[in-house]
């Protein structure tokens, strides 16, 4: 969906103005949209488009209380990413000091990053709520497509708060009933799947106006056995996934690696994805604002600013051995160039290694997409400071710049891509299926889940080759053998989803749901700490498990008394 339209808020919900007289001296309210303009089919529709644009975390401006787009990256590099065991925050020390909050766990309820992603999650969630009361009164849409429009703003409602709740735990649900939105902020899961199953129920087989960024039947039923898999209802969510599985709609593309390439952009692999544009009119605002920050700065594309990087650790489980992932992994780093000028010689690992991670991972030596071989450090912001390591998942091809990277918005535009995100990915469903198969299913069945996936990544012609057409490196992989016991097979799906989905924004949230997270990233921080000094005395807590309701939101829910409806999370 295009960012059709752009309506400002400020205080984080749109206000429609409803008319109840038929005096002609009335006028609606400045910064208002009345009902008599909207309650058509084409204002009905402006509102839907404009709940859709929020998707990707940025309506346009700086003024609406949510401040910098990177604050609410739809795609969760902060939050999934960076707040994890998967990436650094990059860049230099001082740049973005909330960040860096964020990242050594002594984030509190004042971050900007905190208010921007809430602000515009519920911006989101009351535009879905405008399109659900506005199309009750427009009389030229059947009944029929009203249905199928309420069913359209109810999944979009339920993302909205899905996203607010993984993070916080205890959220307001604010419904298009509500008219004081000041509501208590609680456990909402119910009210989430709730939601999606109504979409589920209602929304057609295939998207409305055969644009394929809406929501459709199969959209809503992944999304829906991903918020029970959230509640561990395993068996509720098996059903659901297993259901998109045999509709054959979706498959894997047979290059990993197309997932993050214009090409991937609603391929057969793409269940749901954020729609992105540039070179459009609007600014680059449709293209990944969110993301900007985390191109290369000191290499040949981007612009703008090495944030975002990702750790040993993550790379260290990308090794083999026997083509399978290794399980001490950390024990003994992948070979690197941190402390090693680019003009110095280097040669990178030579041990066996998932071939996945040159396509996650930009390192040393390493061809980095189609722009030459790596030359680590001249092309890492402060390698001293963050690492050696690039991101990749997220960057164009030189061969596709200014048609996948922006060119109307000046230097920092060139860090904008046309390249959509995935909220659900095929290899993502069948992931989840596999999970819910270890816990009430069969372990067997799960690992064919995980070996489609890991047979699609042992195709040696999508590997990454050097000038010559050899592999860059000495890449493994092999499928897993029958007859794991459940322990074992509950870990290979674990360490698949890292090595499938890592630097996707997924990483923190597996963490927390699987319960572990206190352990895996305190076990991290030990030895990263002694790489990047900045993490020293960094510890996750108890409290960390759940982010701090912002202090902003808690100020503006007061009552008619002064007392604030918001309850802040325990420790903050």
């Amino acid at each position: 969906m295009k960012k059709l339209i752009y309506l400002t808020m400020l205080t984080g919900f749109v206000f429609v103005a409803i008319s109840c007289s038929d005096d002609f001296l009335q006028k609606d309210p400045q910064g208002s949209l009345s009902v008599n303009v909207l309650a058509n089919s084409a204002g009905v529709e402006g509102l839907l488009i404009g709940a859709y644009s929020l998707l990707d975390g940025w309506e346009g401006g700086w003024s609406t209380g949510g401040g910098a787009p990177w604050n609410s990256a739809a795609s969760n590099w902060t939050y999934g990413d960076v707040y994890s065991d998967d990436a650094y925050k990059g860049t230099e020390a001082g740049d973005q000091p909330a960040l860096e909050l964020l990242e050594n766990y002594t984030i509190d309820s004042a971050n900007p990053y905190m208010i921007g992603r809430w602000a515009r999650l519920y911006d989101g969630i009351a535009r879905c709520n405008d399109v659900i009361r506005v199309v009750a009164l427009a009389e030229d849409i059947p009944d029929a497509d009203k249905a199928i429009i309420v069913a359209e703003a109810k999944f979009l409602r339920s993302h909205y708060h899905f996203e607010a709740q993984r993070l916080w735990d205890n959220i307001p649900y604010v419904l298009d009933t509500d008219i004081d939105t000041r509501v208590p902020n609680v456990s909402n899961w119910a009210k989430i799947e709730e939601d999606m199953a109504a979409a589920a129920g209602a929304l057609p087989t295939s998207p409305r106006n055969g644009q394929v960024g809406r929501a459709n039947k199969l959209v809503a039923t992944a999304y829906l056995g991903k918020i029970q898999l959230y509640q561990a209802k395993f068996q509720a969510a098996l059903g659901n996934f297993n259901t998109v599985i045999s509709s054959g709609k979706y498959s894997l593309n047979p290059d990993f690696h197309t997932n993050f390439r214009l090409s991937g952009n609603n391929s057969p692999e793409s269940v749901f994805q954020i729609q992105a544009s540039v070179n459009d009119g609007s600014g680059a605002a449709n293209g990944n604002q969110g993301d900007q920050l985390g191109h290369l700065q000191g290499g040949p594309a981007g612009g703008c600013c090495g944030f975002n990087q990702p750790s040993q650790n993550l790379v260290n489980n990308f090794k083999t051995s026997g083509g399978l992932p290794v399980a001490n992994f950390n024990d003994v780093d992948v070979k690197n160039d941190d402390g090693i000028p680019s003009s110095d010689p280097f040669s990178p690992e030579t041990g066996t290694l998932d071939p996945r991670l040159d396509r996650t991972v930009g390192r040393r030596g390493i061809p980095y997409l189609d722009w030459g071989v790596h030359p680590g450090s001249a092309w890492v912001r402060n390698q001293a400071y963050a690492g050696p390591y690039s991101q990749i998942k997220k960057l164009y091809y030189a061969s596709e710049q200014g048609t996948a990277s922006d060119t109307q918005a000046g230097w920092h535009g060139a860090g904008n891509t046309a390249l959509n995100y995935s909220i659900i990915r095929y290899a993502d469903v069948l992931l989840m299926a596999a999970e819910c198969e270890v816990e009430v299913g069969s372990s067997e069945k799960a690992m064919e889940y995980v070996n489609q996936i890991r047979t699609r990544a042992a195709n040696a012609s999508t590997w990454v080759k050097d000038a010559s057409g050899n592999n860059a490196a000495n890449y493994e992989i092999s499928n897993y053998p029958s007859g794991l016991s459940k322990d074992a097979a509950r870990t290979a799906v674990r360490t698949e989803r890292r090595l499938e989905l890592g630097m996707e924004g997924h990483r923190f949230f597996d963490l927390k749901r699987w319960g572990v997270a206190k352990s895996v990233i305190n076990t991290y921080l030990a030895k990263e700490s002694q790489k990047r000094r900045y993490l020293a005395g960094a510890q996750f807590q108890d409290k960390n498990i759940r982010f701090p309701i912002p202090q902003d939101a808690i100020d503006q829910s007061n009552d008619d008394n002064g007392n604030p409806t918001l309850t802040q999370n325990e420790g903050f």
